[in-house]
């Protein structure tokens, strides 16, 4: 299976007509044009899977720059997301847990951890 990224696409093309171009080179399992969460209308890029590696590179070289409704298409190889997760919003997060021992006693750090130590030492001006 071979996830196509199809970018540059009319805010009119359809996924009938998207399946419809890619299923000249082998067999498409999905085609996802992407739509603005809020609006419902079309961004403009898509997602096409299909079943054969091969099929799907003869796709890629056919089609890039390709013109589908008076657009040429970017038709590439997509990119895997990356791994680990977005989270979004402000920077950081907590440090992390810091060393309670097992057994809940012991040497070592208690709950949080050594905090940071922000900034320059000593003497600095700044």
């Amino acid at each position: 299976m071979t996830n196509i990224f199809v970018g540059n696409l009319s805010y009119q093309t359809t996924q009938d007509e998207l399946y419809a171009a890619f299923a000249q080179y082998g067999a498409v399992e999905r085609v996802n044009i992407i739509t603005d969460r809020d609006t419902g209308q079309a961004r403009g890029f898509a997602f096409v899977e299909m079943t054969e590696s091969r099929d799907a590179q003869t796709a890629i070289t056919q089609l890039n720059g390709a013109e589908l409704n008076g657009r040429a298409m970017n038709v590439n190889e997509a990119r895997p997301k990356p791994q680990g997760g977005g989270g979004g919003g402000y920077g950081g997060g907590g440090g992390g847990g810091g060393g309670r021992s097992q057994g809940g006693r012991g040497g070592g750090g208690g709950y949080g951890g050594g905090g940071g130590g922000g900034g320059r030492g000593g003497n600095s001006r700044w």
